[in-house]
């Protein structure tokens, strides 16, 4: 199992951004994926879930309305639109993928929000 994330940099308050993860190594079309986040000195938090076929979304609730979670099973990815970004929503973001029991991360793409 293999997760690319890419997309992130340095936006200002208030912009947009959209994460990408490539995954290869499993049967994508038949897993759910998340979206994690980890901020300095905090602990990795799920930001976003969609289902195998992409029919359920779920997000934190500090991120709901803003961010959107969708997916091409077609490419094998899943991506993250990010609206109205804030200074808080700086972090690393994380792909990750629940495959027979096992977990799997990406490299992670690091998201800074700042004027």
């Amino acid at each position: 199992v293999q997760l690319v994330e890419s997309g992130g940099g340095l936006v200002q308050p208030g912009r947009s951004l959209r994460l990408s993860c490539a995954a290869s190594g499993f049967t994508f079309s038949g897993y759910a994926m998340r979206w994690y986040r980890q901020a300095p000195g905090k602990e990795r938090e799920s930001v976003a879930t969609i289902t195998n076929a992409g029919g359920r979304t779920n997000y934190a609730d500090n991120v709901k309305g803003r961010f959107t979670i969708s997916r091409d099973n077609a490419k094998n990815t899943v991506y993250l639109q990010m609206n109205s970004l804030k200074p808080e929503d700086t972090a690393v973001y994380y792909c990750n993928v629940v495959v027979f029991s096992l977990d799997y991360w990406g490299q992670g793409t690091q998201v800074t929000v700042s004027s």
